[in-house]
């Protein structure tokens, strides 16, 4: 059921929104979306001070971004997601994705209550091959 839902979310989307981003080469966020840049997702990262990673643009918040976004992928420590909760209700994604790792019940179930269908503890870079 998980693998049907993460493929699905890979397949359906096309922009992709990767909160937590860092310029460290070491770091997965950015790894994993100069990943999804090159398997030709549309890739923006949100990071407070940052303004490109590897040649994605980053935007302070996910409100800052002007285009739609499909996939919120989120690689922050679960504690600080309830923290970008009010941004992704306000973009409603079709979709909120956190990383392996990640963890938030009380975050995941108020995006499914709004809609917004939620894996947690997932990597994308190993479901895109997956899938």
């Amino acid at each position: 059921m998980i693998l049907e839902l993460t493929c699905k979310i890979l397949k359906e989307s096309k922009t992709v929104a990767v909160v937590g981003i860092s310029n460290k080469m070491e770091r997965d966020s950015g790894r994993i979306a100069e990943l999804l840049k090159r398997r030709g997702y549309d890739v923006v990262g949100v990071h407070p001070t940052l303004k490109e990673v590897f040649g994605i643009p980053v935007y302070a918040s996910l409100k800052d971004i002007p285009h739609k976004i499909d996939l919120v992928d989120v690689f922050l420590s679960s504690d600080k997601v309830p923290m970008i909760m009010d941004d992704v209700l306000a973009i409603k994604p079709k979709y909120l994705w956190f990383q392996f790792g990640v963890i938030n019940d009380e975050a995941a179930s108020l995006a499914e209550q709004n809609g917004i269908p939620t894996v947690q503890n997932r990597c994308v870079a190993i479901e895109l091959n997956v899938c």
